[in-house]
């Protein structure tokens, strides 16, 4: 391989050009393609295509099920407060007025602060290994949240919630990045990630089955807490035993398929595969002024994810429909939600535009919250009313998966594509700092100044996202000028590419 990256171990003497069926490249790297030095033709297009499809579609098939469970119940355990408010929490624990906001609050500060550390511990020891350690911790201590009797008890597994949760979705995307090429992955991440929106309509539906629980000794919310936990707890156990540690490691892949796997990840996704985390190199993604564009895209779009999963039993609840009704019809938009996700990232993919994508979704958000709040007398307006919650989600779940995905296919230094991640990930869900204290309750049932607030947040992120795509476009033309040829991101191998644009042959993935 062309650099400093190795093979998988049993793979150091297999010729992989030669029993792939690959054309065979220079191992010094210096061939060039269209005249411009260094730029290697067809390297980051294997010619065995169906050797390609079959191994993406093991790793889909392998990986992605799997994932998607895990994240459902990640989102399940961190979101059901919201549920549990509707059937009484508040009152039951006897909170004073700006306590349960507060409990809200408390979880993204653990949630930021230990998501870097976490992260660094998932690149060490395998994020195969420590994901499912993870999910054991937060089922715990969901089902520890069900014996809660006052504010400081569930006050402090909140907190130690956040913790669990810290870096658990940028551990994902790191993860995928290992076995996914820069092009395949949105759709990937979508699938992925569209778990959280089935999880928030599937918390809708499991709490309206639990709240119809009658005669019970306990109020009905304890009982959401511990089958969430419970289930959590069980399925982390058969993750840890099912995920493979890397593609090196997949005993459900042959010889070939590693030499393969190993191959498409060289060449367009890490400038050095499985590269060793050095805390020192990873930091250097803050010399480049782009870093601190995509960490203001990560705020603006934490304001209305936020608002949407902490707030949207609340927002519906306003159309005067009774706690188990209001629960149900938090459903829909969550499922269509996660349709729309599967579209623009798909579509995403297929264009290998990221920008115009998530602008898109910020303009969608952007529109629910306004038509929202326009609306004066909701019960000559209720469909208009609950229309605009299923605009809320549309623009909500796209953005998130097409901004984490946009970031890591223009960083091919994997220590600072984990950085950054775990940087910018709980940075968007530390936003829910905001969206639970704008949302007061001496504001409802309307929640005016929430909805302008997470509004605003909204054409923000989509003003700055445009503007940094056509930035992007503005100096990719640039670089082609110079060099005098016209390079599109995908000619150049990632192995080329571990100081990103300091390199004269970067081009940014739009």
């Amino acid at each position: 391989m062309a650099s400093g990256g190795s093979p998988p171990s049993d793979l150091t003497k297999h010729d992989t050009s030669k029993s792939l069926g690959h054309e065979s490249f220079p191992d010094d790297g210096k061939a060039t393609a269209y005249g411009a030095p260094g730029v290697v033709e067809d390297v980051a297009q294997p010619v065995d295509r169906k050797a390609e499809r079959a191994l993406c579609w093991r790793f889909d098939k392998r990986l992605l099920p799997v994932l998607a469970v895990m994240y459902l119940f990640n989102a399940l355990d961190k979101g059901n407060l919201g549920n549990a408010q509707t059937d009484g929490l508040s009152e039951d624990l006897n909170f004073k007025d700006g306590q349960y906001n507060l409990l809200l609050s408390i979880f993204f500060v653990p949630y930021v602060i230990f998501a870097p550390p976490f992260a660094m511990l998932g690149k060490k020891f395998s994020p195969a290994r420590v994901l499912p350690c993870l999910m054991f911790t937060f089922g715990a201590l969901t089902m520890l949240s069900s014996a809660t009797h006052n504010f400081g008890g569930i006050f402090a597994l909140r907190w130690f919630l956040g913790m669990s949760e810290a870096a658990f979705f940028p551990l994902v995307i790191y993860y995928l990045t290992t076995f996914y090429r820069r092009g395949e992955l949105a759709r990937r991440l979508a699938v992925f990630y569209a778990a959280s929106n089935i999880a928030n309509a599937f918390s809708g539906l499991i709490a309206f089955g639990v709240f119809q629980i009658k005669n019970s000794n306990i109020p009905n919310w304890r009982y959401l807490f511990i089958i969430e936990g419970g289930v959590t707890v069980l399925f982390s156990i058969f993750a840890y035993w099912y995920l493979p540690r890397s593609a090196a490691e997949a005993k459900f892949l042959s010889p070939d398929e590693k030499a393969l796997a190993f191959h498409r990840i060289q060449v367009d996704s890490s400038a050095v595969v499985n590269e060793k985390f050095n805390l020192r190199d990873a930091l250097g993604i803050f010399k480049h002024p782009s870093t601190f564009v995509f960490l203001g895209i990560e705020i603006c779009l934490g304001v209305p994810i936020q608002a949407v999963a902490l707030f949207m039993p609340q927002i519906i609840q306003r159309l005067g429909y009774a706690t188990v009704k209001t629960n149900l019809y938090t459903v829909a938009p969550n499922v269509t939600g996660a349709a729309m996700l599967l579209i623009l990232a798909f579509s995403s993919d297929a264009v290998r535009l990221r920008s115009p994508f998530i602008v898109l979704g910020f303009l969608l958000s952007f529109s629910g919250f306004m038509i929202y709040a326009s609306i004066d007398d909701v019960e000559s307006q209720i469909n208009v009313a609950y229309f605009a919650t299923f605009m809320m989600t549309w623009g909500t779940s796209a953005p998130s998966v097409l901004l984490s995905t946009w970031y890591n296919n223009n960083i091919a230094h994997e220590g600072r594509r984990v950085l950054l991640t775990s940087i910018g990930v709980p940075l968007a869900n530390l936003m829910g700092l905001v969206a639970s204290n704008v949302f007061r309750e001496k504001d409802k049932p309307k929640y005016m100044p929430a909805l302008i607030t997470v509004g605003v947040f909204g054409a923000t992120g989509a003003v700055l996202a445009g503007s940094l795509g056509l930035y992007m476009l503005w100096d990719n033309k640039r670089r082609d000028r110079k060099s005098g040829v016209t390079v599109r991101a995908i000619d150049v191998p990632t192995d080329r590419l571990r100081d990103g644009p300091a390199t004269p042959e970067f081009r940014w993935f739009l």
